[in-house]
């Protein structure tokens, strides 16, 4: 096998994560930091560009790291049009869409963009790999009972099909034959129903739908919502950032840190100790309906993501489940490693790079 040098980056909202691997080894992990004042004279995200690319360069150098010696550059996906899972070649309709912000701004959307400056002066190619915005979803998934409304697949997808492929090497058995239900349990909380390798039904872990989480309201009764948007109580942005981000476990104990909770439970919080069975409650119901996706054939339950190391959750969530199937933890998201294997697997030639189109439904 070839001894593939690749850069890695995942830009987030005040960092840039860049990794340097040799195959799957990696050289170099680390976290540049970004301040308010650096990032603040820039109106919008892909703004930002220029400033984080010399940011990349600079980091390189003092690494003492040739830029010219990456044989990939593999960024984080970001909100494009819907699209199936895979290593996606940066093409000039994928840098189009991910200025224009097709399904909206985040930082991730600099990944590609990011990449492709690089990959350009390296002379190598430029991918990205399971972004948030893969749907493989059946039809009838997308059915609300509200016309105007049809649900959107945005979930862990970089995370649920990594840890869905470990999986299915620990069973011993291709991806593409396992049953699994995967469920990513972090700030947000997604549910997937992996069917021989595609997501068929999972629910919008960043739009309201599915179990509340750390920061997220997750699926609320929609008359009670409706009354609270007329309330008066809140503009439209600052209700939709409540919903996602100030919602959830920080909305009833005013901490997103799940120590914090567990350690208000073992000091005897009875509250804190209700709050944590009801989020596992919930995990527990969205596994179960996912379940029926498969009718049943499930070859393993995955528990993935930071609060996989939360051994109490994980027991509760279990304690509700295991009679599905055999529960797998697979605690943490390593996306830098999974971002390079992705970018390996086209490399080695175990699959074909796809071409973004910009609209597949």
């Amino acid at each position: 096998m070839e001894d593939y040098r690749l850069l890695v980056i995942n830009p987030g909202s005040t960092s840039t994560k860049l990794g340097v691997f040799q195959r799957d080894t990696r050289l170099i992990v680390e976290s540049i930091a970004h301040s308010q004042e650096e990032l603040g004279g820039f109106e919008r995200i892909v703004d930002q560009e220029s400033f984080r690319f010399n940011t990349i360069i600079e980091f390189l150098t003092n690494k003492k790291i040739n830029v010219d010696s990456f044989d990939a550059v593999i960024g984080r996906g970001g909100l494009l049009q819907p699209l199936p899972s895979g290593t996606y070649l940066v093409t000039p309709q994928m840098l189009k869409d991910l200025r224009a912000g097709v399904q909206g701004e985040h930082a991730s959307n600099l990944g590609g963009i990011l990449a492709d400056r690089i990959a350009t002066r390296c002379s190598c190619r430029a991918f990205i790999v399971d972004p948030v915005v893969v749907d493989e979803l059946l039809d009838i998934a997308r059915y609300t009972g509200f016309p105007e409304i049809r649900r959107r697949s945005i979930f862990h997808a970089l995370n649920h099909k990594a840890v869905a492929r470990r999986a299915a090497r620990d069973l011993k058995k291709p991806y593409t034959e396992c049953n699994l239900i995967v469920a990513h349990l972090g700030g947000g909380i997604s549910v997937g129903a992996h069917y021989k390798g595609c997501v068929m039904d999972v629910n919008n872990a960043l739009n309201g739908d599915g179990p509340f989480a750390p920061e997220r309201a997750g699926t609320v009764p929609a008359n009670d919502l409706v009354e609270l948007c007329f309330s008066g109580r809140f503009t439209k942005d600052q209700l939709k950032k409540r919903l996602a981000g100030k919602a959830g476990v920080v909305a009833y104990m005013a901490t997103n840190n799940m120590r914090d909770i567990e350690a208000r439970i073992d000091a005897g919080d009875a509250d804190a100790e209700e709050l944590l069975e009801a989020m596992a409650f919930q995990v527990g119901k969205e596994i179960g309906s996912r379940a029926i996706t498969l009718k049943g054939d499930i070859d393993g339950i995955v528990l993935t993501g930071g609060l996989a190391y939360d051994t109490r959750f994980v027991s509760l969530i279990t304690s509700w489940v295991e009679f599905l199937g055999p529960i797998m933890v697979y605690p943490g998201e390593d996306e830098m490693q999974s971002l390079a294997e992705g970018g390996l697997r086209v490399l080695d030639g175990e699959e074909e790079a796809r071409v973004y189109a910009g609209s597949y439904h």
